[in-house]
């Protein structure tokens, strides 16, 4: 089998080839879009930080909620030959032999810190977490949304370059057979054959490299949607684009009020102010209010004694209450535990630290990415309508230099030039609308479009 045999054969299992009759739709660009948001990996992540924050935010409340508890506990002793004596008043009289005592008691106890402003600052600051964590997942979900995308494109690109790079190796071979049947006669020298001889191999390996990137990129594309390769299917490879006009400032405009990372970033600076006063506000003496209740406790006990014959006696006694009920108010005040407030507030400055120059390097960058991505689409706009006036170009040329091969006045080494020039100019077209699609992603991800 020849070499374009086995590119075939090796495409057409892969499903990359468009056959007549197609078993399953193509994949397209938001298909794959949202089974990336589905199965991608960074999302996952993200949706884990979400229950991070929550657990934070739970903890914070535990700190200025009141808590509840409920006991019930049943207690025995036993006592057996206990010697020695037991004083009453001036009486002296000899431990009992033996003594057993019961008691059992339900309570309810609970607990308030009414006036904590550090567990309050801290509640702020869990809010603020949990905001943050929210719009950290909106920004990765925009991210992998224009990852997916990104990547799909280069799918479609490398398909199309493939389809490209398999033409050229068709009519590099035929101007190969062509070249052979005119030296045969005579009409064309030895190089001219052995010139198209390398045409026809440079042709047979761009065309095996293009297939080997062809299977690169469907294996990044599985990867990132999370998907086996072989169960991804076909993918649609039909590249249409219509210009759009984009204004600079409205999209600078948009961006400020919808980056997910922007303000994400804010929440977090919030969090970590408010940390920060909860770590200052420890220094600071805090009120509590306790109390308990104990419903009808009961105790019993037995206890043996001889009496003045010597025989053994029990005696035993019972109480009983229907309520008893504490409560407790107090203030306190930490002034000193070791320096953990010291190291509590050094850690809240660093993470305020870190979360400000987070933030505004994201606002100051914000302006510059802007016009990146407004500058890059003007300029693959003007690369793709370079792309389709060469491949107009090609296109005539061909025609004209067909026309003179037709009459004898080009040789077919001139017309196997000029077809080799429209393959390149369509390859740079293709090249040039997937590289317009990859840029529209980014301006949607950079205006904080949702997906």
């Amino acid at each position: 089998m020849s070499w374009m045999g086995r590119i075939i054969g090796s495409l057409a299992l892969a499903g990359i080839l468009v056959l007549p009759a197609v078993a399953q739709p193509s994949l397209t660009a938001d298909q794959a879009v949202q089974m990336a948001l589905e199965h991608n990996s960074q999302i996952i992540n993200a949706s884990a930080g979400i229950y991070d924050a929550r657990g934070s935010l739970y903890r914070a409340y535990s700190g200025v909620m009141p808590s509840l508890s409920a006991d019930l506990s049943r207690s025995g002793s036993w006592n057996e030959n206990k010697p020695g004596t037991q004083a009453f008043a001036s009486f002296l009289s000899e431990s009992p032999l033996r003594s057993r005592g019961y008691q059992t008691s339900p309570s309810i106890s609970g607990m308030w810190n009414v006036l904590n402003l550090s567990a309050l600052s801290s509640l702020s600051s869990a809010r603020a977490g949990m905001q943050s964590a929210r719009w950290r997942l909106s920004a990765t979900r925009s991210d992998v949304v224009l990852a997916a995308r990104q990547q799909f494109y280069e799918v479609v690109k490398a398909v199309r370059l493939a389809d490209v790079a398999d033409a050229a190796v068709r009519l590099a071979r035929d101007g190969e057979r062509r070249v052979r049947a005119l030296f045969e006669v005579g009409s064309v020298s030895r190089s001219d054959v052995l010139r198209a001889q390398v045409n026809t191999s440079q042709a047979v390996l761009d065309s095996i490299v293009a297939v080997q990137s062809v299977l690169v990129q469907r294996g990044n594309l599985a990867g990132l949607i999370g998907v086996e390769e072989a169960r991804m299917g076909q993918v649609d490879t039909l590249l249409i684009v219509t210009p759009r006009a984009y204004d600079e400032a409205a999209l600078l405009s948009e961006a400020e009020a919808n980056r997910p990372d922007l303000k994400a970033a804010a929440a977090a600076v919030r969090s970590a102010k408010a940390s920060a006063l909860a770590a200052r506000l420890q220094r600071l003496p805090y009120l509590s209010v306790s109390a308990s209740a104990t419903f009808n406790p009961t105790s019993s006990s037995t206890i043996t004694r001889r009496d003045t014959l010597g025989n053994e006696v029990d005696y035993s006694s019972r109480s009983e209450a229907k309520r008893q009920v504490g409560a407790r108010l107090s203030l306190s005040w930490d002034f000193f535990n070791g320096l953990n407030i010291d190291a509590s507030n050094a850690s809240a400055r660093a993470g305020l630290l870190r979360a400000q120059d987070g933030y505004d390097v994201l606002r100051r960058n914000l302006a510059s990415e802007v016009h990146e991505a407004f500058m890059t689409y003007q300029q693959m706009l003007a690369g793709e309508n370079v792309a389709r006036i060469a491949v107009e170009s090609a296109l005539e040329n061909v025609k004209l230099i067909q026309q003179k091969y037709n009459v004898g006045s080009a040789t077919i080494l001139e017309l196997i030039d000029a077809q080799v020039q429209l393959q390149r100019a369509q390859s740079q077209e293709v090249s040039a609308l997937a590289a317009i699609r990859v840029v529209e992603a980014q301006i949607e991800r950079v205006r904080g479009i949702k997906e």
